[in-house]
């Protein structure tokens, strides 16, 4: 694991310093890209005033799109999987658990 390092964003002009290891850094470039846009977007297609407000619409969109989308690349049946896996594991840990108290 590597130690983050601070890098310097923009969002509407405005800049902010984040946290971010060098490994994840094109991601965060990516997402920061994604979000500027749309904030522009509604800054521009709307009567919306404030950098908190665009910012707050803007993260209900995304996250709309995200659980909505139903496009190709959800990847939800992925986060199914992967909660049952976990529910097991969790059940069998319980259980084990569950016979150290049953004993007399």
């Amino acid at each position: 694991m590597t130690t983050p390092r601070t890098i310097e964003i923009s969002l509407l002009g405005r800049s902010f310093k984040v946290p971010c290891s060098k490994e994840e850094e094109p991601q965060l470039i990516a997402a920061v890209e994604y979000l500027d846009g749309k904030m522009r977007d509604i800054r521009e297609n709307s009567k919306a005033i404030g950098v908190e407000r665009i910012a707050m619409m803007a993260g209900l969109n995304i996250a709309h799109e995200l659980l909505f989308s139903g496009g190709g690349n959800s990847r939800e049946p992925e986060y199914r999987e992967r909660l049952a896996a976990m529910e097991a594991e969790l059940d069998r840990a319980l259980a084990d658990q569950d016979r150290l108290f049953d004993q007399p």
